[in-house]
């Protein structure tokens, strides 16, 4: 996620060392602080955009979470009762959503981000994981990996909430799926009144960081750190690691309308795919900076954002498969998000840029 990649791996980077009380007692107190009101949060560090219906949601530092009914206009703070930072959001409908972020939160509004609650933090969602490591182990048919899966689980739970959610894909108002760093991994098949870890599910032996989910159909996909992709054809309950055409990290993956399937990550690497993974091929672009964030628009194409605040627009036929789409911003870009009028917002270290219809359509 942009220089935010570079931000997030040294955050992860600490997040292995052992916890002092402290830190732990902080993490503790940020879970059970409620947001503060920022006069000045339309410039703070935003790291995720989500559309709830024709409003916009944006997500970020310290529990912010901002809302627009103007197209990304004008933004007003929302009610959040966490403080810690929040990297990720989507809505299924005007109305429900699902926000997640660091010490394992999960939060869920009902009122098109009016109001937040929490479903799962890092500690419970360790608690999760742990027992279903245990409970897999005794007809496990590879005793040392279900062995090693119990002794991490354990060590997930001793260490607290501690780790963040980077990523969710809901289908509707009751399936989903989240996943985070050392691969963590939850589905949901009641609206997040409870959880399932699908950790042992995952082909992932090296708890690789889970940073991106794209679905079609039944075919489900993961991308992450060092190059990882995964893919599941049994409607995300389980995952196979996919041969990847790339060994550093993917923070975005979407796919478009026709089925083509677009990983992208560090220093402007993009690869396509239209066989669902079993093969990728390079999209070369102009620009070797990294890619942060990807969405399909409201034609079905796919729009995605580097660090440096270039976007870059798919188009068909496949061929040429990325076209840069406008001007740089030159400042650091998390994420982007189209507005009912077609204007983009984006979201960022320095907070949120809207680019209007007018100027949106005469980049292309």
């Amino acid at each position: 996620m942009n220089r935010f990649c570079q931000v997030v791996g040294r955050l992860m980077w600490l997040m292995a060392l052992p916890l002092g009380l402290a830190h732990a007692g902080a993490v503790g107190d940020a879970l059970n602080t409620p947001a503060m009101q920022a006069p000045q949060a339309k410039s703070a560090v935003l790291l995720d955009l989500a559309r709830s219906g024709a409003r916009l949601v944006a997500v970020g530092e310290r529990g912010i979470v901002l809302l627009s009914d103007d197209n990304g206009a004008s933004w007003r703070q929302a009610k959040v009762p966490v403080s810690v930072s929040l990297t990720a959001v989507q809505f299924v409908d005007a109305n429900t959503g699902w926000a997640v972020g660091h010490a394992g939160v999960v939060l869920v509004s009902h009122d098109g981000g009016e109001h937040w609650t929490v479903q799962l933090d890092g500690s419970r969602a360790a608690q999760l994981e742990l027992v279903g490591a245990r409970e897999q182990l005794p007809a496990a048919n590879d005793q040392d990996t279900a062995t090693a899966r119990v002794q991490t689980a354990e060590r997930l739970a001793s260490e607290g909430a501690d780790k963040p959610f980077l990523a969710l894909q809901f289908l509707d108002a009751r399936h989903g799926l989240i996943v985070g760093a050392y691969g963590l991994a939850f589905r949901t098949d009641d609206g997040g009144a409870t959880w399932q870890s699908i950790m042992g599910q995952i082909d992932n032996p090296m708890g690789a960081h889970l940073s991106a989910i794209a679905q079609r159909g039944e075919h489900w996909f993961l991308a992450g750190e060092q190059g990882y992709l995964a893919r599941s054809d049994d409607a995300g309950k389980s995952f196979t690691q996919l041969q990847s055409p790339y060994s550093g990290s993917f923070f975005t993956l979407q796919m478009r309308d026709d089925g083509v399937l677009l990983a992208a990550g560090l220093k402007g690497n993009a690869f396509a795919s239209s066989d669902l993974g079993d093969s990728f091929q390079p999209v070369p672009v102009s620009m070797p900076v990294s890619f942060s964030d990807a969405i399909r628009t409201d034609d079905g194409q796919l729009l995605l954002v580097n660090q440096s605040g270039a976007l870059f627009r798919t188009n068909n036929p496949p061929g040429a498969l990325l076209q840069p789409y406008g001007k740089p911003l030159g400042k650091p870009v998390a994420s982007v998000i189209e507005a009912a009028d077609g204007s983009l917002t984006l979201a960022g270290f320095t907070g949120l840029t809207r680019i209007s219809p007018s100027i949106a359509n005469a980049s292309e």
